[in-house]
């Protein structure tokens, strides 16, 4: 059972769901949809009481998936109403549907806080995560940093222009790459890890990474946190290190691997598959002990051009998992492609659509120009 969050103001969302409820939604005026997917049929009729007067007033829906589960979706003025009506139906009859819409709209509802290092991350604000790729073969950078000093040199340069976290990246994912070793991998990072911290010992390192082995060395040397492009599905034994070093995690969603992921990736709904296996490695992550969990939604790694700017126009639609959410946007090639731009001419394309996601609820933002992300930040801290 997964409980979404939905807002009213995507036209292909409310058109997708006219036909899935056979329901005309382009008619409502709510601010909010509350779905939740795989309810079974016992939990449903077990719970069908305690629902009778949300169909009696027409403001909830459902279809049959199957001899085995349904579908439910709530239309919502306010949350904050909403919270205090099945906090009421718990206390006649509380049972696990009720647990987890009430979870999902406390998720939507809360600010997370996480303590990385030393530093109280409040994600009321967004914060900045400059990208330092120590790679020959990275799509926008690759090739500018490959000695320990070229990388600890831009490292600390991107942390005096404002960058909370450096992200190290040894491994290139660009659509095609093939992958390396994990011994080589640490050669490239591990040395430059060290490096920084002996200059600036209080820096936020994270590490760009899904191989466990990868990860133990890095946390080890000083990282706080581990980058998985994967979100946990390419190496089984990734989330027990992260675990036993108490690492933060940032999980990110992917469609099949690097070498694959832009060969014609297609989707039902894209958004709402994306949020349910975000929603599962969460899950996952959280039964291994993690706590710092934040997640992206993966613009680029297996989506088309049309997929990015639909999950960067919906990003609210992930609030409700409980996670801060990160975006990379940066030189990427969708944005290429609309603007007919090379990857050195997209900074000011980026900045936008960096601008766009704070707007949209991102509170991460992984860049290549930590310059830019700063300005942008504190111009949109007047009006958000």
């Amino acid at each position: 059972m997964i409980a979404q969050i939905l807002h009213r103001d995507d036209i292909t969302l409310w058109k997708y769901l006219s036909d899935k409820y056979s329901h005309d939604f382009s008619g409502v005026y709510t601010n909010y949809l509350l779905e939740i997917r795989q309810v079974t049929n016992k939990l449903f009729n077990d719970s069908n009481l305690l629902l009778q007067e949300f169909f009696r007033t027409k403001s909830l829906l459902k279809i049959e998936k199957n001899n085995q589960s349904v579908d439910l979706i709530f239309l919502i003025d306010s949350l904050e109403k909403q919270i205090n009506k099945f906090q009421e139906l718990s206390l006649i009859k509380s049972n696990s549907l009720v647990e987890e819409i009430l979870y999902c709209i406390n998720n939507y509802l809360q600010v997370p806080e996480y303590k990385i290092g030393e530093k109280l991350f409040s994600f009321d604000k967004p914060y900045l995560m400059g990208i330092l790729n120590v790679t020959p073969d990275s799509f926008s950078d690759g090739g500018k940093y490959l000695t320990e000093d070229q990388a600890v040199s831009h490292a600390l340069e991107m942390i005096h222009d404002g960058a909370d976290i450096i992200d190290i990246g040894g491994e290139s994912s660009r659509p095609g790459s093939e992958p390396i070793t994990a011994d080589e991998e640490i050669s490239r990072v591990i040395p430059v890890i060290q490096k920084i911290l002996e200059r600036k010992p209080e820096a936020i390192i994270s590490v760009d990474t899904y191989k466990s082995k990868v990860a133990e060395i890095a946390l080890q040397s000083g990282a706080k946190i581990i980058n998985d492009i994967s979100g946990f599905t390419f190496d089984p034994e990734i989330a027990d290190i992260c675990a036993h070093y108490n690492a933060s995690v940032v999980l990110m969603h992917i469609k099949g691997t690097p070498k694959t992921m832009q060969l014609n990736p297609e989707y039902n709904e894209v958004v709402s598959e994306i949020y349910d296996f975000l929603h599962s490695q969460v899950i996952f992550a959280r039964s291994k002990g993690i706590e710092n969990i934040i997640i992206d939604p993966g613009i680029g790694f297996g989506k088309s051009v049309r997929d990015n700017f639909s999950i960067i126009k919906r990003l609210k639609d992930f609030k409700s998992i409980g996670c801060p959410i990160l975006i990379g946007v940066s030189r990427k090639s969708f944005i290429g492609k609309i603007l007919n731009l090379e990857v050195d001419q997209r900074d000011l394309p980026t900045a936008a659509m960096e601008a766009v996601s704070i707007f949209n609820s991102a509170r991460i933002i992984r860049t290549h120009n930590v310059k830019n992300g700063k300005q942008i930040i504190k111009l949109l801290s007047e009006i958000i």
